[in-house]
């Protein structure tokens, strides 16, 4: 798929990150539906068009939200998503992270190349203090992500969140920003 040189908020030697568009539905719900495979059970962002319209709009007009999507750098591809959800200012400065790699960038570190990306702007231009991971406990790449981007692990909540028609149990994980000046 060509994509047209974008801005990026920040980058890296591989990835850039910038925020969701409206244009960039017929890419993403592709890419999700070749990653079905790779994000069942654990995740399930939008599959088609009207899907993702709604999806893209909460992310862009919410301001307790902040949609990221991870393109490669060679060619613009987008790799995968990351969203800060439930962000609260005032003396709690936080959010919480989810995020999905698509099949074609899983396993060749671009992720956790966008993760790093996310959280150095959540807690720059963004001024938020700590992010929070919460997983399924059998979902090993999303724990394996967390723990290598420098989260630690913070305590265990039974049925935390309404998963695939579910009350599914998660790790909840954490970083804050004294914990990525100091590493």
């Amino acid at each position: 798929m060509p994509h047209p040189v974008p801005r990026y908020l920040a980058a890296g030697p591989r990835v850039g990150i910038r925020h969701f568009t409206h244009e960039d539905a017929a890419e993403f719900t592709a890419r999700v539906r070749e990653s079905r495979s790779l994000h069942r059970p654990w995740l399930f962002p939008p599959e088609s068009a009207e899907a993702y319209a709604a999806y893209a709009g909460r992310l862009i007009e919410d301001p307790t939200r902040a949609g990221f999507l991870v393109c490669e750098k060679d060619d613009g591809a987008i790799a995968g998503f990351i969203n800060i959800n439930n962000i609260v200012g005032g003396a709690f400065q936080s959010g919480a992270l989810g995020y999905g790699a698509f099949a074609h960038a899983a396993g060749r570190g671009l992720m956790r190349e966008g993760l790093d990306l996310v959280v150095r702007y959540a807690f720059g231009p963004m001024r938020l203090h700590r992010l929070e991971i919460n997983v399924q406990p059998l979902n090993a790449a999303s724990i394996a992500l967390a723990r290598a981007c420098g989260f630690r692990l913070e305590g265990f909540s039974p049925a935390m969140l309404h998963v695939d028609g579910a009350w599914r149990d998660h790790e909840r994980w954490a970083i804050t920003a004294e914990m990525v000046k100091s590493g």
